[in-house]
């Protein structure tokens, strides 16, 4: 049984990148074909452990090493962005990001033949066999199991802002869905999804995941897809409720925005300071005004009394964590206001150009 357990929680403050790319061919369509690539070389230098499939073989995950020092996370980044770049060239392909891609059609692409994907469509059916969803993953190392679960708790109203602030997929399967994150609304038909229950600690979170497992509801804990998660095998609070970025400074952004967060929660929690309660209800409430509208999102506060537009809480994150990343994210033209100009103005073609990184 894949379970973790309370001793993985033993440094505070650590980092850690997922990032989710699609595999493209020279015209900056999704592809498949692309097994050599993942398996049939040995990784670069720079990325010993390698990259792997998503559940699409035109989807690939690209993680950095464990980031001992915050102010390392950009080279991070950069040494994995480019190690892939390069990897894919290797083999005539290209990378690119979004929350979803504009010209990936779910039926025309092909599945992953791992064992544990196979598994999962054969579980879940047609939520998971359409899953073309791509994401960023933040990892933050917590030092007290409990504590990482207090945590997680608090971070449930902030997953919206940060999905607010990183929506980028406003096409799905060749049309526009009107929406600024289709990606999480497509993600979020998945069974452990979306934003969970708060937990009153570390014995109820392993109770729980120990039920699943146990029930066979789940494989293993990996297959808690919440959008906010303790992670009992790292030891890390995850956040997974950002869209993919073709931008690494809008990652780094909201990166630098997750870190100060859970440090800042973490000294909160020390000071013993207690939560307040906002219903589940609310809070999927706000992560649908982050589906639907991006940036010009406004949310239930959590005093459940009043609405706080993004940009009053981005300025109000800024001066209260000293960071402004998200201020400059902000600030600028988001993935999907970016997404809809361009293939209004040059086309398909010129829009999935743009959504691939540079060598």
């Amino acid at each position: 049984m894949d379970l973790g357990s309370r001793d993985a929680f033993a440094r505070m403050g650590t980092l850690g990148i997922e990032e989710e790319f699609y595999i493209v061919d020279a015209d900056g369509r999704p592809t498949s074909g692309t097994d050599d690539l993942v398996y049939g070389r040995d990784p670069p230098a720079a990325v010993p452990e390698g990259f792997d499939h998503e559940l699409f073989k035109c989807t690939i995950e690209a993680q950095t090493e464990l980031i001992e020092d915050p102010a390392n996370a950009a080279d991070a980044l950069s040494t994995v962005r480019e190690a892939l770049v390069d990897h894919a060239a290797a083999d005539g392909y290209r990378i690119a990001a979004a929350g979803l891609h504009p010209a990936a059609k779910w039926r025309e692409l092909d599945h992953v033949e791992k064992p544990r994907y196979k598994a999962q469509l054969d579980r879940i059916q047609y939520p998971q066999h359409r899953n073309t969803t791509a994401g960023l993953h933040v990892h933050v190392g917590v030092d007290d199991a409990d504590k990482a679960v207090w945590i997680a708790n608090r971070l449930r109203w902030h997953s919206p802002v940060l999905l607010a602030l990183s929506a980028n997929s406003p096409f799905w399967n060749g049309f526009d869905t009107g929406l600024a994150s289709a990606r999480a609304k497509i993600f979020e038909n998945l069974p452990n999804t979306g934003i969970p229950s708060a937990f009153d600690g570390f014995e109820a979170f392993q109770r729980y995941e120990r039920r699943m497992v146990e029930t066979g509801s789940i494989a293993d804990r990996g297959e808690l897809w919440f959008d906010v998660r303790p992670h009992t095998g790292h030891g890390t609070v995850e956040v997974r409720a950002p869209d993919a970025q073709r931008d690494p400074a809008v990652t780094l952004a909201l990166v630098e925005y997750v870190h100060a967060l859970v440090v800042d929660y973490a000294e909160r929690y020390a000071d013993g300071e207690s939560a307040p309660s906002l219903r589940r209800e609310l809070l999927d409430e706000n992560k649908w005004r982050a589906v639907r509208h991006g940036h010009d999102a406004s949310f239930v506060a959590r005093s459940g009394e009043e609405t706080v537009a993004l940009g009053e809480i981005v300025d109000r994150e800024c001066d209260r964590l000293g960071v402004d990343g998200i201020r400059e994210v902000y600030d600028a033209e988001s993935g999907t206001e970016r997404q809809r100009r361009l293939r209004e103005e040059s086309g398909l073609d010129a829009l999935c150009e743009d959504l691939v990184l540079s060598p």
